[in-house]
């Protein structure tokens, strides 16, 4: 793939920042099509569908901190001269053709595709058919951004497919496909990984948990539940389990204290069999499914482990990989439950709302990668490409 000047991709950024505004009518009015057609019947993936003014403002900066952002490609990681006289460097190089695959969120329309192209990739977005108006039109305000810079349409592909053809896609796609990124839950993770013929990078669930270690302030506890909880049940870095320290001061009175705040906050607690000897009359966790669960609505899960050892046992098992938090006045035992629980993310003292690009300092994201190769966490700008090794020699050969 060829690779386009820095200063001609800023171009189409720019362009594309003054389109969206100019655009933000039709934008709007796209999106209402696609709500008025919605049956409202998971408010989550509603919630995460809707464009309006603010949205577009975010989609508008998104573009813009990407543009700001240094450029990705080309840049040297590491030069060695060896002793056979090789001159060995090591760059940064694009991915090639990148293929997401998301549900409702029309800004991932904007912030996957202004990273991929930034880092030199081709990208094709398959979104979800509730958000199919909605992505057409700021497809199109891509497609202008890119024409209006002599630059093809195909850097920026939208593909309307039902599931069909999509796993025909996969399987056996019309143009090079260098990597997939499924963002959504595991029915989607595992039908991409099932079909697809390149590689898969997986933006995972979230199931993310909190424990409350004996000697955690209760203050700083209530507030950061609360916030991880409640600030938007639609996104991956929401909480929905909450682990107790079976040593906690005051553990019962603590209990009820917390299951009456969350039920004023409109929140359904589940507890596991320990729990319910103290709150007697919620409902009791009847299949270990539940543990594994993903619940993007005011639901959490209490419960209760001996100690740190089980909490950071029981949160391996179970959670999506997401974020972990350990609420704990102990720096030791926090230093540990971080070292040893398995999450992209691991918190101390803080809510996991905090799992996101912009709030880490990474900027936009394509999504939040619970996978090991080739990176964890926010997939930002430089996270989108890859490596190529420049060998530069005098005619040697290896004897």
């Amino acid at each position: 793939m060829k690779l386009m000047a820095k200063a001609i991709k800023n171009k189409v950024l720019k362009s594309m920042i003054t389109i969206l505004g100019n655009r933000r009518a039709e934008i709007i009015d796209a999106n209402k099509r696609d709500l008025d057609a919605f049956t409202k019947d998971d408010q989550a993936m509603y919630d995460r569908l809707v464009v309006n003014d603010k949205k577009v403002d975010g989609m508008i900066q998104a573009v813009t901190e990407v543009m700001e952002q240094d450029d990705p490609v080309d840049t040297e990681i590491s030069s060695l001269t060896l002793a056979n006289g090789l001159k060995v460097i090591n760059k940064t190089a694009p991915f090639g053709t990148i293929m997401i695959i998301y549900e409702s969120r029309p800004d991932v329309t904007i912030e996957a595709a202004v990273l991929a192209f930034k880092a030199n990739n081709k990208i094709l977005l398959k979104g979800g058919k509730e958000a199919v108006h909605s992505n057409k039109e700021l497809v199109y305000c891509w497609h202008l951004a890119l024409e209006e810079n002599g630059l093809e349409r195909d850097w920026i592909q939208l593909l309307t497919l039902n599931r069909d053809e999509t796993q025909a896609f996969l399987k056996n796609p019309d143009q090079k496909l260098d990597l997939i990124v499924p963002r959504g839950g595991e029915r989607l993770i595992a039908f991409v990984k099932e079909h697809a013929q390149c590689a898969v990078l997986i933006s995972g669930r979230g199931n993310n948990f909190l424990f409350v270690h004996k000697n955690a302030d209760w203050d700083k506890t209530v507030n950061v539940i609360l916030n991880a909880k409640t600030h938007k049940i639609s996104a991956c870095n929401a909480l929905d389990k909450i682990l107790f320290d079976a040593d906690l001061p005051d553990l019962e009175a603590k209990l009820k204290e917390l299951n009456a705040i969350l039920k004023e906050s409109n929140v359904t607690v589940l507890v596991d069999d320990n729990v319910s000897k103290v709150l007697t009359k919620n409902q009791v966790i009847a299949d270990e499914a539940v543990w594994y669960e993903e619940f993007l609505a005011m639901r959490c899960v209490i419960g209760m482990t001996n100690d740190v050892d089980a909490a950071i046992e029981k949160i391996n098992t179970y959670s999506g990989g997401h974020s972990s938090t350990i609420m704990t006045e102990d720096t030791t035992v926090a230093f540990a439950f971080m070292q040893q629980v398995d999450s992209a993310a691991v918190y101390h003292n803080a809510s996991t709302r905090f799992t996101d690009g912009g709030q880490m300092g990474v900027g936009a994201e394509l999504a939040i990668s619970t996978d090991k190769l080739h990176h964890r966490g926010p997939l930002g700008l430089k996270q989108l490409v890859t490596n190529k090794y420049y060998v530069f020699g005098n005619g040697q050969i290896r004897e």
